[in-house]
This record gives structure tokens, C-alpha cells and sequence, in this order.
């Protein structure tokens, strides 16, 4: 969502059940679900737990999916969203993305803009969980410092990118919520990979 700024800083953010459960993930976690970086191809060097993800075919009716990622984090992630979210954004809207994002030693994300429309009208949330000083975060040409512990909204409407020239790899949590006067119509998901509801609901 174009939000007028590059970037608005959210505040403190209690981390600890997320970011210990993130880091106690084993190695095959991370690549269970790859769409993401099949699909877009700025985010092959990239590593993901997924927790939804929004099938875009039939937008803008929206069909979500919980993938793996839901009973691996989601204990630990709803507590930290709707948190966010009773802070800073209207209530009853709808989650249509989450997911831990690991952008691994050496890695870097290509300058690029989210064009999709769930774009526009989303608001795109990261918490950091971990970085180290040779992280560059780029956004419409200026550098960004994500520091864990905080949330930030991301403009993604701006051209973006991270180089990650450190020998740690960068983890941050993301989450993309629509508001409530954006939600169009919403179609079920497939039984098998059902549904996990609006922002409201809890598990």
C-alpha cells in the first residue's frame, strides 16, 4: 500500500515466543513451501516458512490457504499480529499473508515494486527477528535500519530492495493485512488446505 512515506516505524513489539520459534526451526522447515520464490523470481535467494498465503487467481474474491507454516508458528505469530493490528489498523479485516522470510548470507533482493492489486490495498507489515550490520535496506533510493524488537509498515508501492552482505542470515516476520473497507468477496478454500479467517478469529 502506498502509505505516503517510505516507511512508518510501529513501535516495540514483544518478540521472544515468535523469535524462538522461528530459530528452533530445522533446516527442511524452511523449504517445505517454495510458490514464493517460484512465482517471483526477486525472492529466489530467499527462504520461507509460510504460515497463508492468498491464491491470486480469483481475485478479487479472496481464497487463502494455510500452508505448513500455520502449525508451526501460529501459537506464537497471532498473538503478535493481532497485536499490531488492535494497535495501528481498523478491526475486521483480513490476513492474507504471513510468513517467516529468511534472506540468507550473501543474499539480495532485487529492486523491485509489489504490483499485484492486493498490493495496493494491503498493508505490509515486517518484524524483524534477526539482522546484523551489513544488512541494506533500500527503499525508493534511501537505506532503512529494521531493528527486532520493532514493526515496521513497508511502502511497497516504492521501489525496494536488501542486500544482505553479512555472514548471518536476515529473518523477518511479514504479514500483509487488508483493511476492512478493501476486503472484496471471499470464496472458501479447498477443504484440504482450509481457510484460516479474518484477522479476528483466533485459533
Amino acid at each position: 500500500m502506498n502509505i505516503g512515506d517510505r516507511l512508518r516505524d510501529l513501535g516495540d513489539i514483544d518478540i521472544g515466543p515468535l523469535r524462538a520459534a522461528i530459530l528452533a526451526q530445522e533446516p527442511a522447515a524452511w523449504l517445505e513451501q517454495e510458490h514464493r520464490q517460484k512465482v517471483f523470481d526477486v525472492h529466489r535467494l530467499t527462504q520461507s516458512i509460510v504460515m497463508v498465503f492468498i491464491n491470486l487467481e480469483p481475485w478479487p474474491a479472496i481464497e487463502l490457504h494455510k500452508e505448513p507454516g500455520w502449525d508451526r508458528l501460529a501459537d506464537v505469530a497471532i498473538p503478535v499480529m493481532h497485536d499490531i493490528i488492535a494497535r495501528h489498523y481498523p478491526p475486521g479485516g483480513t490476513i492474507i499473508r504471513a510468513m517467516a522470510a529468511k534472506l540468507l548470507a550473501g543474499g539480495r533482493i532485487p529492486p523491485h515494486s509489489d504490483t499485484h492489486p492486493s498490493f495496493h490495498v494491503g498493508h505490509r507489515i515486517h518484524v524483524p527477528i534477526t539482522t546484523n550490520p551489513r544488512v541494506r535496506f533500500m527503499i525508493d533510493g534511501r537505506p532503512h535500519r529494521l531493528q527486532p524488537g520493532r514493526a515496521y509498515e513497508i511502502n511497497n508501492q516504492l521501489n525496494h530492495s536488501v542486500a544482505n552482505k553479512g555472514a548471518d542470515d536476515r529473518i523477518t516476520f511479514i504479514f500483509d493485512y487488508l483493511p476492512p473497507e478493501h476486503r472484496p468477496s471471499r470464496s472458501p478454500a479447498p477443504a484440504a488446505r482450509p481457510a484460516p479467517g479474518s484477522s479476528a478469529q483466533r485459533r
